[in-house]
């Protein structure tokens, strides 16, 4: 992916980058044209130890610390996908909107279909209680594939529900 920022801004980090020194504030929220993936949008967090392109990561909004997204029944946290390999002592850029690839694990998916976390840090089939609104499958993959693709919009996790 080379998403170049379409924000007028100067001396952005790049999309795919990550960075030991904060570049700009936490929770920056900009906009980024990839010629494949088309736009998207993108906000500029800290990161977390085993992170891989594509990890699933919850977000704090205060501290816009991370974490692998966990696989755990109706936790209603805010979600993006990692642009980049990432550690608790960098910072980078993490998809929140468009055409996305994510990390995924066992089972094959089709498009259309929704999407869950029922293991840390990993798309997976939707599961009850741990499906991710705001996300859907925008092609077809095998089980043997580790990525998917995914239409996003301000994707989270699924709350609690009656």
């Amino acid at each position: 992916m080379a998403y170049q920022v379409t924000d007028a801004r100067i001396g952005s980090q790049p999309i795919a980058d990550t960075s030991t020194t904060q570049l700009h504030p936490l929770g920056t929220i900009v906009r980024a044209n990839d010629p494949t993936y088309g736009e998207g949008e993108f906000i500029y967090l800290l990161g977390v130890v085993s992170t891989v392109v594509g990890s699933p990561v919850n977000y704090n909004p205060t501290t816009h610390q991370t974490a692998l997204a966990p696989a755990g029944s109706n936790i209603p946290e805010s979600i993006a996908f990692a642009m980049s390999a990432n550690v608790a002592s960098q910072y980078g850029w993490y998809q929140i909107g468009g055409l996305t690839v994510a990390a995924k694990s066992t089972g094959a998916m089709t498009v259309g279909t929704a999407v869950g976390i029922s293991t840390a840090g990993f798309i997976n089939a939707t599961a009850t209680g741990k499906e991710v609104s705001g996300a859907v499958v925008a092609a077809t993959v095998t089980a043997a594939e580790t990525t998917v693709q995914l239409q996003i919009n301000r994707p989270h996790m699924q709350g609690r529900i009656t």
